[in-house]
């Protein structure tokens, strides 16, 4: 599946670009890619199509600001982009910019512009009857460590497209409809373009073949409008930082009561103030007094579970690692769970009085060779560069 670019980086401007700025851009790229210019150049069609795609969100208030919250995803599975995030009905023509340079109307060059965004396709497709599936939507949330650890149920709250109550989804006021007077009932209508003769979309039904006699006034005959939402949403213990969850039907719902999109939660992991995550393992670095690595002890370390005891052998240097079984994150959807690894760091006394300074110097000078291990390697590693 190819990905698609970012909408600004097509047309080539700033995300805080203006709408002169973004008309300007749409007009220069499109007449450099523009089919008759590149005749037999799938490239350029296909950059031509894109560039009319980026134009249409972008020159949009609504949508681009849909476009920027949630970015592709505000439009995916909703058929054109003014059935996203945000977006409703009408919104900005792409082709009204070729129409000015060619003074074409509505059977003009704009016309057969249309024609290669219409074929290009990429949304969610509409059934006879009009009805059209609502889009995926995209919601980030941040949890706590601890909420990864044993799993949560939260509530989100977004605003989005629901089923207009008026009308109940259908986008009728009494309910009914009569078949369109532009294409008889066929949804396709044959526009001429000199020679050629071309059938396309009907612009009066959007190709559904059917009008609604009595649009709700609500909805303005959509059968859907914005609302504030709520929905309980369980999230599994041991969820990895990134990991996407889909909540079947709480997407925006559909055109003319079309079945209603996905909602895809995207998890995001709050810095912890004691714990780093690696998988399903933790880490931690614990302080240990200079006599208790010395001569030997315990050190208490933090778990997610309540404390814990580590036995701390004589002798141990700071960066000495300790692993806890069992200690950490659970595994998503199994009963295992990762490793607790202390790190400990040895604290070296700061403030000395005279008599324990006097101790430690005497202790300092009875040290031997055997008891500097770790010097004794590092100069024997360090020799030609005091030579």
């Amino acid at each position: 599946m190819t990905t698609k670019r970012d909408f600004y980086e097509v047309l080539s401007v700033d995300r805080g670009a203006g709408g002169d700025d973004i008309k300007k851009a749409y007009r220069k790229m499109a007449m450099q890619y523009h089919p008759d210019r590149n005749p037999g150049d799938k490239a350029a069609e296909d950059k031509f199509k894109e560039l009319g795609e980026a134009y249409e969100i972008l020159s949009d208030e609504q949508k681009r600001a849909a476009y920027d919250r949630y970015g592709h995803a505000a439009f995916q599975q909703g058929g054109s982009p003014g059935g996203g995030a945000g977006g409703g009905a009408g919104g900005v023509d792409p082709f009204e910019i070729f129409r000015e340079v060619f003074g074409g109307g509505g059977g003009g060059a704009g016309g057969i512009f249309e024609e290669f965004f219409n074929g290009g396709g990429g949304g969610a497709r509409r059934t006879r009857d009009g009805r059209q599936r609502g889009s995926d939507l995209r919601y980030d949330l941040q949890i706590s460590l601890e909420e990864a650890a044993s799993g949560v149920e939260k509530e989100l709250e977004l605003e989005k497209l629901a089923a207009c109550d008026e009308c109940a989804g259908t986008g009728s006021k009494g309910g009914g409809t009569k078949t369109c007077a532009t294409c008889k009932g066929h949804g396709q209508v044959i526009a001429s373009r000199g020679f050629f003769q071309i059938q396309q979309t009907c612009p009066e039904c959007t190709g559904t073949g059917q009008i609604i006699s009595n649009p709700c006034g609500v909805c303005q005959g959509q059968g859907r409008r914005s609302t504030k939402s709520r929905i309980k949403l369980r999230i599994p213990a041991g969820i990895q930082q990134g990991s996407r969850l889909r909540s079947s039907g709480n997407g925006e719902a559909g055109v003319r009561g079309g079945a209603a999109g996905d909602l895809y939660v995207v998890i995001h992991l709050k810095e912890h103030d004691v714990f780093e995550r690696d998988e399903d393992d933790l880490h931690c670095t614990v302080p240990i007094g200079y006599g208790v690595a010395t001569l030997g002890g315990e050190a208490t370390v933090p778990t997610l579970d309540g404390r814990a005891t580590v036995k701390i052998p004589a002798g141990t240097q700071s960066g000495t690692i300790f692993r806890l079984r069992g200690k950490g994150l659970p595994e998503l959807n199994s009963s295992r769970r990762g490793d607790l690894l202390v790190r400990t760091q040895v604290e070296v006394p700061t403030r000395l009085n005279s008599d324990q300074r006097d101790k430690l110097k005497a202790f300092a000078d009875s040290l031997g060779g055997e008891n500097t291990p770790e010097s004794e390697g590092f100069f024997e590693r360090a020799k030609r560069f005091f030579k």
